[in-house]
Order: structure tokens, then C-alpha cells, then sequence
């Protein structure tokens, strides 16, 4: 039997779908009832309900070592996708131990359990710096510590250390390194907070770029990793990378709205976080626009995708035609 962890996320979710839409049997776990909802909702979106039915699914935590207990009974492989994801500065301690002390319980139970693999979902945001004579980030780019990172990346980096300490073990790992995952169902999180704020008539775009990937390659690719004999290696998952207004602009004509018209500036922005910073001191709001939420809007790193295109022989989705496929809405 399969586990996944953040059955109830964005790529879990779909990672469900898939595995099941494959003839797997599969164990989620879920913290709340209430979360099970939003994957239920998903699988509807589908006209996959029957599907869902055959999720078996367990209360459990990653930090809550007796639940998972559970949990992993007659476990062979297991898919950890749940994490937090946040650039808020506040949420620093709750990344860290989420990310970073649940991905190490779940590598202690696999190792524990016999589990005969594991695939975890890091981020691009946990790979290396370039360095002077660099011009694109690959699986071999170099940590480097001296550099500013955020909290997000740093517990993503910690997490991926605790992976290969279960390979030192004798687990047998992959990690893949998905880039901003697009994907319908979720709304309230990752880039469904985006496209929601396009929908809404956001105004603003920036300069920088980033890599994009659709969530339907996300766990296509996780599941083919997971069904060869591939171990003890990691992925960079990227479609293509893609500047934000060009972005933006797909998404708002999907949605048959406004485009965002009006560069958001560098200095611009440091004042705007500035600004976020002070006000989220007097609030308990998410500080959505945190100085490192800003810089990743700026940033014009590009990845590459080389090392799993030549791996699996396998092609992306184009992002753009993917966003007018889920995202459209028909004129009447």
C-alpha cells in the first residue's frame, strides 16, 4: 500500500488521482475532517467521485509521532508532499518544525517500517546559488550559506537534508524539485492565491521570472520515478521558464479579465514590504507581501530541466496552453 502525506494539498490531491486512476491502493492522511473536503471537491471536479471512495484515509499529524504509528502499517511506499508554505516572517518557527522535524519523522518510520521508498516534494526555492560564472540553476548548483535565503528555503533545504541522512541509512530516496506549480481545485493556495488576485483585477505585474510547471507533470513524473528503479537522486521539475507579466497576461485573458497594465518597480516594492512589515506587527494576517515574497517576484533566475528530460525521455505540458485549458471561462 501507498501513503501520502498532504493528501489534502494541491499536488496531493492530484497525486491521489493519479495513483488511484493507476490501480493503487492508497492511504492519505488528513489532520482535519473538514480538510478531506477540498480533496473530495477536486476529484469531483473530475467526475472521478467513485475514485475518492477508494482513498482510505487516517487521522494523523507528521509531528505527531503515535498517529503516524497507524498510519504506516503494511506501508511500501510512500509519497511525502505535505509542508508549509509561507514567506511570512512570522511563520519561521512553524516551517521550520513542520518542515524540517515532520519530514524527519516520516524518514524515521520509513527507515523503521522497512518502507521500500520514498519521494519527497521539495522546491526550487531549496536549490543552489549561482555563482559568478553561472547562468542557470541545475541539480549541481552549490548551497551556498553565505547567501540570503528565506525561511521557506531554508526549511525545505533542512527537510532535504534529513532525506539523504535516510539514504546514508539505506533508504531508498527521490527528490524532486518542482517549480511554481499550477493546478486547479485550490485557491487558497500557492499559485491559486495568485490567480484569485488576477481574477480580482490585480493592477500590478513585475519584471522577474521563475520556473512553472502544470501539476499534472508534477506527479505523472513523481509516479514514473517512483515506479522504475531510479533512487538516490533528485529532479528539478520545470516546464519552462516564463517573466511574470507573460504569466499574468495568460491567466487574466483565460480568465477574461483585465491584464495587469502597471510595472511594479523594484523600489517600489521594498517600500510596499517596508510598509506590509509594519502593518502585519499590529495584525495577525498573513503578511503576504514579506521582503522575500517580494524578491521572488523580481528575481530572474532560470532552471533547468535537462537532468529529468533525459532521464524518463519525457516532455512538459505547455504552461501556457495549460492555463487555457483549466482556467478558461467561456463568454456567453
Amino acid at each position: 500500500m501507498i501513503l501520502v502525506t498532504g493528501g489534502t494539498g494541491l499536488v496531493g490531491a492530484h497525486l491521489l488521482l493519479h495513483l488511484l486512476e493507476n490501480g493503487e491502493k492508497v492511504r492519505a492522511i488528513y489532520r482535519k475532517k473538514s480538510n478531506i473536503q477540498k480533496t473530495k471537491s477536486l476529484f469531483l471536479h473530475y467526475n472521478k467521485s467513485a475514485l475518492f471512495d477508494a482513498i482510505e484515509w487516517v487521522q494523523a499529524d507528521i509531528l505527531d509521532i503515535p498517529s503516524l504509528e497507524h498510519a504506516f502499517v503494511d506501508i511500501t511506499r510512500v509519497y511525502h508532499c505535505a509542508a508549509v508554505i509561507s514567506f511570512d516572517p512570522k511563520d519561521e518557527k512553524q516551517l521550520r518544525k513542520t518542515n524540517i522535524e515532520g519530514t524527519a519523522n516520516i524518514v524515521n518510520f520509513c527507515i523503521a517500517k522497512e518502507v521500500q521508498k520514498l519521494c519527497y516534494v521539495s522546491s526550487i526555492a531549496a536549490l543552489g546559488d549561482l555563482a559568478s560564472h553561472e547562468s542557470i540553476v541545475t541539480e549541481e548548483t552549490e548551497w551556498n550559506p553565505e547567501r540570503h535565503h528565506s525561511d521557506y528555503a531554508i526549511s525545505k533545504y533542512g527537510a532535504e537534508m534529513e532525506i539523504w541522512r535516510g539514504q546514508q541509512e539505506g533508504l531508498n530516496v527521490i527528490i524532486v524539485n518542482p517549480g511554481v506549480i499550477i493546478g486547479p481545485g485550490f485557491p487558497k493556495q500557492g499559485s491559486g492565491q495568485l490567480i484569485q488576485k488576477i481574477a480580482d483585477g490585480l493592477p500590478f505585474y513585475t519584471s522577474g521570472n521563475s520556473g512553472f510547471v502544470s501539476v499534472d507533470d508534477v506527479v505523472r513524473i513523481m509516479y514514473q520515478l517512483m515506479q522504475s528503479s531510479i533512487c538516490n537522486e533528485r529532479y528539478i521539475l520545470i516546464a519552462e521558464n516564463i517573466g511574470f507579466k507573460a504569466l499574468f497576461n495568460t491567466i487574466a485573458d483565460s480568465l477574461k479579465v483585465k491584464r495587469p497594465s502597471i510595472e511594479a518597480k523594484s523600489f517600489i516594492l521594498e517600500i510596499t514590504w517596508r510598509l506590509q512589515w509594519i502593518l502585519s506587527l499590529f495584525s495577525k494576517k498573513t503578511n503576504n507581501l514579506s521582503k522575500d515574497a517580494i524578491r521572488s517576484f523580481i528575481s530572474k533566475t532560470e532552471y533547468s530541466n535537462n537532468k529529468i528530460k533525459n532521464t524518463l525521455n519525457t516532455s512538459f505540458l505547455d504552461v501556457h496552453q495549460y492555463i487555457e485549458e483549466k482556467f478558461a471561462v467561456n463568454q456567453s
